[in-house]
């Protein structure tokens, strides 16, 4: 049976200790970050020694938006600008970009992308966060994070929205503190959350560890009135999964964290950081996927489609025709 959970790991290969735990706990999926990449031959044998360790097609996914938040970088891989830069070129730039991130991930083995952010920017938004955004409006949120998601599709990667339902009103980072947002819920429906609601047919989402205070105290991600607006109001069933575990916008030992994600009505625990007893303390209480997180689960991996063969040469062409700018560093 599969632990519902997505791991990370300490570096830029599998310890045997690892392949061991990951063997026995049998994780959904694995996520990366800069500590696991050093090379493009490296990462294609990492990729395929986690899935070796779990003897199936595991999604490995990792993020890469772009700007400060992108794992793989130069020289081996494009530097890209941040998203809110690149926003005002249009959806079918975005497309274009995405596209090529997707190639530059599955040709290491990744096959999902913790993209697109689906917040809202404003100039409130915690710097942290506001530059990875794709805009300050619904309408353009939606028409540029659509093209992002089908970008990664194209080139045959899952793409994970976030923050769920919305993390563009935090002032401050959820990284370190608990944000709280005050606004209405009419308020929010009609900005935050219906971004989301727009995008709700996407395979995978990501939850944010902020209060809604009109609607529950707890973070979202514990919070099972909060996972109900996930499901019932913004109409998403597909994949859902945690923001990291570990952060400070959540309280309480990983073991509790994880056990009140799992109740609140999240399918997955992401925890990223790769310390062996807060993994074991996450398979312990996060527990087996349950059916409904399955069958989730088998959606998700069905968008795991077969690349579309457009070099990227002519992709690249036609981006920075539109307007990007990129030192492309593939032959």
């Amino acid at each position: 049976m599969t632990t519902a959970a997505i791991f990370g790991l300490l570096g830029t290969e599998l310890t045997r200790a690892e392949r061991d735990f990951f063997r026995s706990a049998d994780p959904w999926g694995f996520i990366l970050f800069a500590r696991n990449v050093d090379s493009p031959d490296q990462l294609r044998r990492l990729t395929g020694d986690l899935r070796d360790a779990v003897g199936r097609e595991a999604i490995v996914t990792i993020d890469q938006e772009g700007g400060r938040v992108q794992r793989m970088r130069a020289p081996h891989w494009a530097e890209w600008a941040p998203p809110l830069e690149d926003a005002q070129l249009g959806p079918q730039a975005l497309r274009l970009r995405s596209h090529l991130i997707g190639q530059e991930l599955r040709a290491v083995g990744i096959d999902s992308n913790c993209a697109p952010t689906l917040d809202i920017a404003s100039d409130e938004t915690h710097s942290f966060l506001q530059n990875r955004c794709l805009g300050r409006d619904v309408e353009t949120v939606v028409a540029n994070g659509r093209a992002v998601a089908d970008g990664l599709l194209a080139a045959g990667v899952v793409p994970i929205m976030k923050h769920m339902p919305g993390h563009g009103r935090a002032q401050v980072d959820s990284h370190k503190e608990t944000p709280r947002v005050t606004a209405t819920r009419e308020a929010l429906m009609q900005s935050d959350f219906a971004t989301f609601r727009a995008l709700n047919d996407l395979p995978m989402g990501m939850t944010a560890h902020i209060r809604f205070s009109e609607i529950d105290d707890a973070p979202a991600t514990a919070s099972a009135r909060m996972i109900g607006v996930i499901r019932d109001e913004i109409g998403f069933d597909g994949l859902l999964m945690t923001d990291d575990i570990s952060m400070n916008g959540l309280t309480g030992s990983i073991a509790a964290r994880s056990a009140a994600a799992i109740r609140a009505g999240c399918d997955l625990v992401l925890h990223c950081h790769g310390q062996m007893d807060e993994m074991e303390a996450v398979t312990a209480e996060a527990g087996q996927m349950s059916d409904a997180a399955l069958r989730r689960g088998e959606a998700a991996l069905s968008a795991r489609r077969t690349p579309e063969e457009i070099p990227a040469a002519a992709l690249l062409a036609e981006y920075r025709a539109a307007g990007g700018r990129v030192d492309w560093p593939h032959a």
